[in-house]
């Protein structure tokens, strides 16, 4: 069965259409990556899908019903977002931060139910926060406090967890800290996670399902092995690459090495002057 669907889906901005007639499946506990150049669309995207933006045509089906005629709690309980960059307000600590995770299932203004404090005390250790759960958020490490805004998520209990670009502005370690987790999270709980990913071979090594988009249609759909192709990458980023399996896993990795003819970036390099020191 799958997870989610769209339905000639239209997405704008105002008179600025973005996104038109978008058909994509999201499958059932698999890591779907949305990989496309920068303006391609796949965060609109992605927002769209988790009910943070209204197309302007079309829907988007979950379990057979349009989210966008859901009332916002209901969608709280099945599907949960990180977005980019998300901020905390100050001296909030780990353990407050994830209990908002619960706010679907709260009442008016109804404290914690043991349920609840249960609920968070999992999501904090399935993260591997339990050392810094009374920390404040703007005290921890960047991979820490990505996996404290997860942790947050996974207390919702949703089977759907949406993230846009996880690992933006983290240094090496703490991107595959992050990448690891969801990729364990999938494995373990079955969780269905649906990213956007700038970096292609994390993409390919994380995901069972990539989708390639270019100004807002789709160009190729499938497994890594479909996607990450030269043709494929060179329509859709413009570049030449060569691409090798992992020796690891045996998905395949991507090394570009230069702008593809017709690409508006590869224009003709000009002649430097020598500067002259008087």
């Amino acid at each position: 069965m799958n997870a989610m669907h769209t339905k000639n889906l239209n997405i704008g901005y105002e008179e600025r259409l973005i996104v038109e007639d978008l058909n994509i499946t999201i499958p059932k506990g698999k890591i779907t990556a949305l990989v496309g150049a920068n303006g391609s669309g796949k965060s609109t995207i992605l927002k769209t899908l988790a009910r943070l933006m209204a197309p302007s045509a079309g829907s988007v089906m979950l379990d057979g019903k349009s989210i966008h005629k859901q009332s916002t709690k209901e969608v709280a309980k099945q599907l949960a977002i990180l977005p980019q960059t998300p901020t905390a307000p100050d001296g909030l600590t780990v353990s407050e931060l994830v209990s908002y995770g619960r706010f679907p299932y709260q009442r008016g203004f109804g404290s914690l139910t043991k349920e609840d404090r249960s609920v968070i005390h999992w999501a904090v250790e399935s993260t591997g926060l339990v050392e810094f759960k009374d920390r404040p958020i703007d005290r921890l490490s960047g991979g820490q406090r990505q996996r404290a805004w997860i942790a947050m998520a996974l207390a919702q209990q949703t089977d759907l967890l949406f993230l846009d670009e996880p690992t933006t502005y983290l240094d090496m370690a703490h991107q595959l800290e992050v990448l690891e987790l969801l990729q364990e999270l999938n494995a373990t709980a079955g969780r269905t996670i649906v990213m956007v990913v700038h970096d292609l071979n994390h993409a390919s090594r994380y995901a069972q399902h990539m989708v390639a988009i270019k100004k807002g249609q789709v160009v190729s759909v499938g497994s890594p092995q479909t996607v990450m192709t030269k043709d494929v990458l060179r329509e859709v980023f413009g570049i030449e690459t060569d691409i090798i399996p992992d020796p690891r896993t045996g998905v395949p990795l991507c090394f570009p090495f230069a702008l593809a003819d017709g690409n508006p970036q590869a224009y003709e390099k000009p002649v430097l002057e020598p500067v002259k020191v008087s």
